[in-house]
């Protein structure tokens, strides 16, 4: 069975991190455990907004994506960043195909609806995944890695979340494992400890609680999503804890259904 494993935003954005990451994946690869890679890329999203003077808009936690800022996250997202990382793992000897969830259907996302009363423009929620395409390019023998870009209705292209995107992907591939690589230690409670085990129903009950702020949200979110898709068990961890996790499944927060 294949793992998906989700790149956080920050480990892109800190190159000593990203290379760690990567070496983590890398090794976890050479070993025979076979992986599909997902990534997003928010903040070198921002930078190119701001180097081209086009205003950041958020609601809700999602990027506000008008039709100027969609052209933006599709080049940062599919182009910059995703072969950024090819070219990163080719140095570290491992064959990896770049694409994005646009590409073969492999993600397949409606309109996001408003959140008081703001539309978000081009972005998506994921609905369906078709994952021929990733498991041709695993066959042949090639990591993929997959940018967070959808597809929608009528040819449109889509800007999703990467945690989100990562989960459904997992459900739908019935994945062994979602791992979260993060700039974290893990999920931590309302005591401020790292929660090594937490089952579905807990996992809920701490997102309704103050416990659980800012980026860690939409992660905790998508990895109870991944549970009830099936998957058996989701990986929240941080660096030092990254090639633990690919490796021997151990260290942060293990997440289980029941």
């Amino acid at each position: 069975m294949t793992d998906v494993v989700k790149l956080g935003g920050s480990l892109l954005e800190n190159r000593d991190l990203r290379q760690a990451a990567l070496e983590a994946v890398a090794t976890a690869w050479s070993s025979g455990k076979r992986s599909i890679v997902v990534h997003g890329g928010g903040k070198r999203i921002d930078a190119m907004l701001a180097a081209l003077d086009i205003p950041k808009k958020v609601q809700g936690g999602l990027r506000v994506t008008d039709a100027e800022t969609l052209d933006v996250v599709v080049s940062i997202l599919s182009g910059l960043v995703n072969k950024t990382l090819v070219a990163e793992l080719r140095g570290r000897g491992i064959r990896a195909a770049g694409l994005s969830g646009a590409d073969g259907d492999t993600l397949w996302a409606e309109f996001h609806e408003a959140i008081e009363g703001v539309d978000l423009g081009f972005v998506g929620r994921v609905v369906r995944c078709d994952p021929t395409l990733l498991s041709a390019v695993l066959g042949a023998g090639f990591l993929p890695l997959v940018a967070s870009v959808a597809l929608g209705r009528e040819g449109t292209l889509l800007n999703v979340n990467a945690d989100s995107a990562a989960s459904a992907l997992a459900g739908a591939l019935g994945a062994k494992r979602l791992v979260f690589l993060t700039d974290v230690e893990g999920v931590k409670g309302a005591d401020g400890a790292v929660i090594e085990r937490i089952d579905a129903r807990a996992a809920r009950a701490l997102l309704a609680s103050p416990a659980v702020t800012g980026g860690m949200k939409p992660k905790l979110r998508a990895a109870v999503e991944a549970l009830e898709a099936g998957v058996p068990e989701v990986v929240i961890a941080g660096p030092a804890l990254h090639r633990a996790a690919l490796l021997e499944g151990k260290g942060g927060t293990h997440l289980v259904a029941a």
